[in-house]
């Protein structure tokens, strides 16, 4: 693939060579492209990855400004994936860049994946389709990185990562790991979550549309760019230690 290394010398630095060279020659998949998965992609182009594959239905939209990477005034309107990748080639014109244009469930599961991953990022914010995402990777055994609510948080210091078996405090890992285990998926799952007891006077009392789950309204929820980028950026750091094989990590500590 021949990538320009200057742009990425002070991360072989720390990681080494090898480990480059794993980056380089890596897949990673990326699922939703909002406050979480923006950052997400960002932090991955960063750090040398090879390929990108994103997967996104939307557009940029005006409630997405508080949070997402994405979201400028020239974006306004744009498809998040034509966005995405018109970033990422700025970053990195040599990183090959797979674009799905489609909400991933279990119906498109297949075409998303057709071909190899070595690993996927969840960023969908949505409880349907995000378990049976979830569902199937588990069943086709392609490790996962899954991001849990981030909206309603403020403490970072209380962002961590685990199985989602072992999840604490986290309505929608929660949510996940209860349909998960009616589906016979007990644990597997590695999540990014927080322990913060939220307050109940974050949610909208209004409603809007609910694009993963057709016909059904929900209630907005209070947020800040900050927290959603950490989760963003940890997931991408949990994606790329599944990649290289660096005792860089090995003393590492899963508490931000």
């Amino acid at each position: 693939m021949g990538f320009n290394r200057e742009k990425f010398k002070r991360t072989e630095l720390l990681l080494g060579e090898a480990a480059m060279e794993r980056l380089e020659n890596a897949c990673v998949t990326v699922i939703g492209l909002g406050a979480v998965g923006s950052h997400a992609i960002e932090a991955l182009a960063r750090s040398g990855v090879g390929t990108l594959r994103i997967v996104d239905f939307d557009e940029i939209g005006e409630s997405n400004f508080n949070r997402q990477l994405l979201a400028v005034e020239p974006n306004l309107g744009r498809l998040k994936t034509d966005a995405a990748e018109e970033r990422l080639r700025q970053i990195n014109p040599d990183m090959k860049v797979e674009i799905f244009n489609t909400l991933c469930h279990k119906d498109t599961f297949d075409e998303v994946f057709k071909e190899r991953t070595d690993v996927v990022v969840d960023a969908i914010d949505s409880l349907n389709p995000k378990v049976n995402v979830l569902f199937e990777l588990v069943r086709h055994n392609i490790d996962v990185v899954s991001c849990m609510g981030a909206a309603r948080k403020i403490d970072p210091t209380k962002i961590t990562t685990g199985d989602l078996s072992d999840t604490l405090y986290c309505p929608l890992a929660r949510s996940v790991r209860k349909r998960l285990r009616r589906m016979g998926v007990d644990e597997g799952v590695h999540c990014v979550y927080s322990t913060e007891v939220v307050a109940k006077d974050t949610v909208s009392d209004t409603m809007e549309p609910n694009y993963f789950d057709a016909g059904r309204l929900r209630n907005p929820m209070g947020s800040l760019s900050m927290i959603s980028g950490i989760f963003g950026y940890v997931a991408a750091l949990e994606a790329l230690k599944r990649v290289v094989d660096s005792p860089v990590f090995n003393c590492s500590s899963s508490q931000v």
